[in-house]
């Protein structure tokens, strides 16, 4: 709140209202040797400006780094008015919509998420969105399990180029609830479709797919959907919002397209926030649509024909019925949703594809850029989305301490995830970095470079 509205008249008048002579009195049923009797550790209390002199402080002890990280949270530009609309009393303080006659506004606003969503997937029908991009994966291989009815192994496939978080989330999430991820080998930085060859004629319930995958890379997606589907699995697409401006959507890839489509949502208007809070979608065919875990949001008539808007296929009560339910996800992650609406509807479709392009041209300048340098050269061949690998003649880590001692975030060091790829780093360029961010980078790069050979 930004400020405390209760006179000592407003507080007084309220105590006799209830009967109470204290607010102290309010707390008599907790018995004594369980409160605090002092705060020592909590300073004497400051104004407005004193505190807002305080948090200034703080902030500025963070510095701005030019980022270069991507790895799953990208740095795009996020226009004024998202915010400034999101943090709206009406969006800021609501909470799940169980009334819907008191909750239309934010019914339709998911309403409105969900037809986005769903038309940027490609895909039939979304929910109100996941907790983040990584649970939203393990719960789509919950919901392939429930889905696929030819399946009674409860085996997912998933790729090594899938990003690792994801993976351990899915086996922290899902692997007691008796699912079994095998994990594919990579190849040049993307899944090798001669991988598959030892799974064929046995009971696969689900293949994950990457696309872009966490190094940056563009997997051969029709090929790996049409594997599942000639084998009888699920495939689930594991995607980057703003991608899908430019590349085919899961909906199309392969003959049939995907069967599930999730991803992280923070791209599309949510800041990097120190790492969250972020949220996930995920959108389905319609065929499987009361296997989805989550709420949905439905447009309907009443009597008298006017539009409203409803929570619909799933009632309250399901979701709290522990390991008997479609999903625990109970709150709905409305505010960051909220904003990714609002993006999505200032930017439009040409705004997001122009943001997409960008971020790729960056991408490539950053690149070429860096591979001009001495001891670095690009580790795959292929085309990739806004990320890509470098290999470095040397340790990346104390590469990274001399960029960030000149103010840069150079990348991820990707040595403690794949140990395999040597002296490796990752690196992501967006739209908001600029021809000089991209020389700048270089140029602190080669004498960090210069500087580790003559040491």
């Amino acid at each position: 709140m930004a400020f405390i509205p209760h006179t000592e008249a407003d507080v007084a008048a309220m105590l006799a209202a209830i009967g109470a002579d204290s607010i102290e009195q309010l707390f008599e049923e907790i018995p004594r040797e369980l409160r605090i009797r002092s705060l020592d550790g909590i300073p004497e209390a400051l104004n407005e400006m004193q505190v807002g002199r305080l948090m200034s402080a703080r902030a500025q002890r963070d510095g701005l780094r030019l980022n270069f990280i991507g790895a799953g949270a990208y740095e795009h530009h996020i226009p004024s008015a998202v915010w400034a609309i999101t943090t709206r009393g009406e969006f800021y303080s609501a909470y799940t919509p169980y009334q819907a006659e008191a909750s239309q506004g934010t019914l339709q606003l998911i309403y409105e998420f969900q037809t986005m969503i769903a038309g940027l997937t490609g895909m039939q029908v979304a929910n109100a969105s996941m907790y983040d991009g990584a649970s939203a994966c393990a719960e789509a291989a919950l919901m392939a399990v429930r889905a696929n009815r030819k399946s009674h192994a409860a085996r997912i496939l998933v790729p090594g180029t899938l990003h690792p978080h994801y993976r351990r989330v899915m086996q922290a999430t899902a692997a007691n609830q008796g699912l079994k991820f095998e994990e594919l080998p990579v190849a040049e930085g993307l899944t090798p479709l001669s991988a598959l060859q030892s799974f064929e004629g046995q009971d696969v319930t689900a293949l994950l797919i990457p696309q872009p995958n966490f190094f940056g890379q563009l997997e051969a997606v029709d090929a790996l959907t049409d594997w599942a589907h000639a084998h009888n699995a699920l495939a689930i697409a594991v995607v980057n919002p703003t991608a899908l401006a430019i590349l085919k959507p899961p909906g199309e890839w392969g003959a049939d397209g995907a069967d599930i489509a999730v991803g992280e949502g923070q791209p599309l208007g949510v800041p990097l926030s120190s790492g969250g809070p972020y949220f996930g979608f995920m959108t389905t065919r319609l065929d499987f649509v009361r296997q989805m875990p989550g709420r949905i949001v439905g447009r309907t008539l009443d009597a008298a024909g006017r539009a409203g808007f409803t929570l619909t296929l799933q009632a309250r009560e399901q979701h709290i019925r522990r390991a008997k339910a479609t999903s625990n996800i109970c709150t709905n992650q409305g505010l960051l949703m909220t904003a990714a609406t609002i993006y999505l509807s200032l930017l439009g479709p040409q705004g997001l594809a122009r943001t997409a392009a960008s971020a790729h041209a960056r991408t490539r300048e950053l690149v070429a850029t860096l591979t001009r340098l001495p001891g670095v050269r690009a580790a795959f061949p292929g085309p990739y989305f806004h990320e890509a690998v470098l290999q470095f003649d040397r340790p990346v880590a104390p590469l990274l301490r001399a960029l960030a001692a000149r103010g840069i975030a150079g990348g991820l060091d990707l040595s403690p995830y794949y140990p395999q790829l040597g002296h490796a780093l990752l690196v992501c360029a967006t739209e908001t970095k600029t021809a000089e961010d991209i020389a700048q980078y270089g140029a602190a790069l080669a004498e960090a470079m210069a500087a580790a050979r003559a040491a």
